[in-house]
């Protein structure tokens, strides 16, 4: 077996290659790969896997594909078996295959066999290593992957390509066969075009195989890109190079100092010593205490020098202490450094945008630290003051004096109007190579006068405004800050405490980063607490925030006037009247985020305004629009919110919104579920309150999808109703999302709505609301196998619907009956109470429900036995079923014949009659009966001796078993599957015993 990750992900085994699957699954096995054989834990996975936005099933997704990766890549293990290829190691995974199985792993290997060589002294065997390491590069490593280009370990390797290029060069100069590197040298100097170092061996080499001109053309295009860019002269190793040129002839001693240098830096530091190299203590977030190289220009600090100069301007504060975490931030901020640098333009680095609290200024200080070198004529810093609780933001004119100042011109010459002095600013700017950090703006019209005017300067802005403007007019890269990851929390919280604490308290830690919900200062607070109290538990301080209601008083810190409450309220001093409104309403909204057309409900405001409404707070960052066009709070800021709204809007508009935007959801599922089963008995809502507008659906594809989004807020919105005894909203919303959850499997969601709409029945007049709501309750309990609580609502919807002489209800409760008393085993009793539904349906003039129960008749009679009859009665129901475009009751006569098929050895028919259902069910969304029948085909597939077939169709029902949280039903199919196995081996062995 190969695996290739030094270009697209990719496998082969035994000379073919394997089909790995979606891009998820390639990822975590790229990301594995790129381990060399160590453990990765599952929180690493998932921060590699998802950029700080991974799903609440992450686990569970990397679960599934490392079960998927094993089977691909270890066919013959035993189902119950360790792995050996991808084993389980603490609470993560490990890629363990030989070392010249991973092609990153013989990379580095080759790389340490040309050390050697070089250190023997042996240029050629040196030159074969290291271009047989190249050679194992088929583009960028994960190439097919672009959201893990920046994952520390892709970044070391690319300097590990770009060290060993030059190693590779100057062994084959030092060979005279310098013409065989040439391509790989042009293709890496194109690549880093600022890279001093390749530049001085292109043109050496060229040099050396005659071609003058071409070495001249590549020391005039690099001095003049070093000049516009950077405002730099070509380094020692450039000049020496071009010396050479000039001479036309190599001076020895100078290609032996040049081999010995680039050889020097061959391996990456962490490969020649055991300790990480400066590009990875970087992206680790540790201090080199080295210069850094700019295009490989060693830029020294320029010092006072007693001789009269000016002191360089160091304004920057000093680093924050401790800083975990952000290592994608800080290399997304290093490449726009990088990729902004074109001739001719100031280079506006990024707008560092995200809400009060959230670190902003923290990762521009520890960047600019880390990067300080860079920057050898200075750094400005100023507090813009744009979000300051103390007072208005500090005016331009004021922070370009400032600086002016710190540039060392006399007050005296300072001229007066602002115009003026950025002229003089901007000019004593000229041709310096200086950072300035611009913290808290406000707005671009606070900024641009700060802005200078010539190539050189880097500029960092952070701000709770998103500053779209310093975006579109100075192209400016944004980059949005979002909450620590956990395991970034909780090294926060280690840093500040200790790790003693923390190792004796695991659970109360988990409980404190969930509950500051990875907001860097509400940990610091967290950890200030911590601190103050040593001798306190740190589960009495997460039993503070435990509780949602008192969560920010917890959070508050009234000494500094910094606490999570008081920052957010910097914030809100920025918004309008309106828009403070809005964002008190979304603390209030049920779920986790908010689609346009619900906080359009809820506000009672037309879309249009609302939209502005919502890109105000977000451009603020009190918002978050996370997909388009839905928007979501952190929940700390949804608490300071929801305060706000109480606080400042009466209670009766609070009330009216919340009823508004309940309304919205209730309104919209009930014309979504009409879509997903047409054939239901309607249910009559009150007219929708003005300022409530439902969401237009077109068909059952829109309405479910939109019940897939919605879900959580629909959950929230009921549970709203509940708390607020909306007694008939909490009855009508559990209906209106019961095809849903249904269809779906989300039993236990179904279960709870019906339990609370039972509840909520009991108040209403309408016995037939209470009949039907002890229906769905019966079903709901039947569906999670808890058959006695079914049967006793079931009885009791019968009951009342026997007093009121509802004749239809009654026929509805002896078919759920029939269905609980069935899967308890108990089928003549379950075909009495079926016969019974038949003869009232009959007489009801209701021909989809006739059909389901002729199909259920059907299914008891072939449990008992009696096949023939069961299959008169199926078909009889198909026929009814397919003539009123009851897709779902189709479906389920469908797979009753398949059932009967097998049992009678119609296997084909069998087969035919399941995918037929199985087709239905994918299109109308049927996920939990989708899987029920893939595990049902899989027999007739069996019986047949495709076993082929019967195996991929279990594994596809385990899969989704799984998804759906039925994990007794997950096993046993998986058994299935295994027995299948050890059938086929066993046949195998008879076969060829009797040869």
């Amino acid at each position: 077996m190969q695996v290739q990750v030094l270009g697209p992900v990719r496998v082969w085994r035994d000379g073919e290659e394997l089909d790995l699957g979606p891009p998820g699954r390639r990822a975590l096995l790229g990301v594995l790969a790129l381990a060399r054989g160590r453990a990765l834990r599952r929180t690493t996975l998932v921060d590699a896997l998802w950029d700080g936005t991974p799903p609440p099933s992450a686990t569970n997704i990397i679960q599934t594909h490392v079960k998927h990766l094993r089977r691909l890549l270890d066919p013959e293990r035993h189902a119950y078996a360790r792995s050996q290829r991808i084993p389980t190691v603490g609470d993560g995974y490990a890629l363990r295959i030989s070392p010249e199985q991973n092609d990153v792993e013989r990379f580095y290997r080759r790389l340490q066999a040309a050390e050697q060589a070089r250190l023997a002294g042996r240029s050629d065997q040196t030159a074969a290593m290291l271009g047989e390491a190249l050679g194992l590069w088929r583009g960028q490593p994960l190439a097919d992957l672009p959201a893990l280009g920046g994952h520390p370990t892709v970044l070391t390797l690319f300097e590990a390509r770009r060290d060993a290029v030059l190693a590779y060069a100057e062994a084959l100069l030092a060979t005279g066969s310098a013409a065989e590197a040439l391509p790989v040298v042009i293709e890496e100097t194109a690549t880093h075009p600022l890279d001093e170092a390749l530049a001085a061996v292109l043109v050496r080499m060229y040099t050396a195989a005659g071609q003058r001109d071409k070495a001249f053309s590549v020391y005039d295009a690099t001095r003049r890109r070093l000049a516009a860019e950077l405002g730099v002269a070509p380094g020692p190793g450039l000049a020496e190079a071009h010396a050479m040129l000039v001479k036309e002839t190599p001076a020895p001693a100078t290609v032996v100092r040049q081999a010995e240098s680039s050889a020097g830096r061959l391996l990456p530091a962490h490969h020649r010593s055991g300790r990480p190299s400066a590009p990875l203590k970087q992206h680790l977030g540790i201090g080199t205490g080295a210069p850094l190289r700019q295009g490989h220009h060693r830029v020294r600090t320029a010092e006072p020098d007693g001789a009269g100069r000016a002191p360089v301007p160091r304004q920057l504060p000093a680093p924050p202490r401790p800083f975990t975490g952000r290592v994608a931030e800080l290399a997304e901020l290093t490449a726009a450094m990088r990729d902004q640098a074109e001739p001719g333009r100031t280079v506006v680095t990024s707008a560092i945008g995200g809400t009060g609290g959230i670190g902003k200024t923290w990762l521009a200080l520890h960047w600019a630290h880390r990067h300080i070198d860079r920057f050898p004529d200075g750094q400005l810093f100023v507090n813009l003051r744009g979000f300051d609780p103390t007072g208005d933001p500090l005016p331009a004119q004021t922070a370009v004096r400032g600086f002016l100042a710190a540039l060392h011109v006399e007050p005296s010459a300072i001229p007066a109007e602002l115009d003026a002095q950025v002229g003089l600013y901007r000019s004593l700017l000229a041709g310096k190579r200086m950072l300035l950090v611009l913290d808290n703006a406000r707005d671009l019209a606070q900024l641009e006068p700060l802005l200078p005017g010539s190539p050189g300067c880097a500029v960092l802005v952070t701000s709770r405004n998103r500053m779209s403007g310093l975006v579109t007019a100075h192209g400016a890269h944004p980059l949005t800050m979002d909450v620590l990851p956990e395991s970034a929390a909780r090294q926060l919280l280690q840093a500040r405490i200790g790790t003693q604490r923390p190792a004796a308290e695991p659970g109360a830690v988990t409980e404190l980063v969930a509950c500051c919900g990875g907001f860097p200062l509400a940990m610091g607070i967290v950890a200030a607490q911590a601190l103050a109290h040593p001798q306190f538990p740190l589960a009495a301080l997460a039993a503070e925030l435990r509780d949602a209601a008192t969560r920010l008083a917890a959070l508050d810190d009234p000494e500094q006037g910094a606490g999570v409450p008081a920052v957010l309220s910097w914030s809100c001093r920025a918004l309008t009247p309106g828009q403070a409104r809005v964002f008190g309403l979304l603390g209030l909204a049920p779920g986790p985020d908010i689609g346009l057309p619900a906080a359009a409900a809820l506000t009672g405001l037309p879309l249009d305004e609302v939209r502005r409404e919502l890109r105000a707070l977000d451009q603020v960052s009190l918002v978050h629009q996370h997909v388009p066009g839905r928007w979501r709070m952190h929940d700390l800021v949804r608490l300071y919110a929801a305060n706000r709204a109480r606080e400042d809007q009466p209670p009766a508009d609070r009330e009216a919104a919340l009823r508004r935007v309940v309304a919205f959801y209730l309104h919209t599922a009930d014309a979504a579920d009409r879509f997903l089963d047409p054939h239901r008995p309607p249910i009559r809502l009150d007219p929708p309150a003005p300022g409530c507008l439902p969401h237009p659906l077109p068909d059952a594809t829109a309405a479910l999808a939109w019940f897939d989004t919605e879900q959580a807020c629909l959950l929230a919105a009921h549970r709203v109703a509940i708390s607020n005894e909306w007694h008939r909203t909490v009855w009508q919303l559990a209906c209106a999302v019961y095809t849903f959850h249904f269809r779906r499997g989300h039993r236990h969601d179904l279960l709870a709505v019906f339990q609370a709409g039972a509840s909520a029945a009991e108040h209403l007049p309408d016995p037939v609301s209470q009949i039907r709501a002890h229906l769905r309750l019966g079903r709901a309990y039947a569906d999670l196998g808890r058959l006695d609580e079914a049967i006793d609502h079931l009885r009791r919807a019968l009951a009342v619907a026997c007093l009121h002489d509802d004749r239809a209800n009654q026929a509805l409760a002896h078919h759920a009956l029939a269905r609980a008393r069935e899967q308890r085993g108990e089928s003549r009793p379950a075909l009495e109470h079926a016969t019974h539904a038949l003869n009232l349906f009959r007489t009801l003039d209701d021909p989809v429900w006739h059909a389901a129960t002729l199909n259920l008749v059907g299914w008891i009679s072939a449990q008992l036995g009696e096949y023939e009859q069961a299959r008169r009665n199926c078909q009889a129901a198909l026929v009814l079923q397919r003539r009123h475009q009851d897709l779902d009751g189709e479906a389920i006569t469908l797979d009753s014949l398949g059932y009967i098929d097998h049992h009678t050895g119609r296997n084909r028919q069998a087969v035919c009659h399941y995918q037929q259902a199985l087709t239905l069910r994918r299109a109308i969304g049927h996920t939990y009966e989708v899987a029920r029948t893939l595990d049902a085909v899989g027999r007739p597939y069996a019986a047949l001796g495709r076993a082929d077939r019967a195996r991929a169709v279990w594994r596809e029902a385990v899969e989704l078993y799984r998804q759906l949280g039925r994990g007794e039903d997950a096993e046993r199919v998986q058994r299935q599957v295994a027995g299948l196995s050890l059938r086929i081996a066993a046949c195998s062995g008879r076969s060829s015993g009797s040869g």
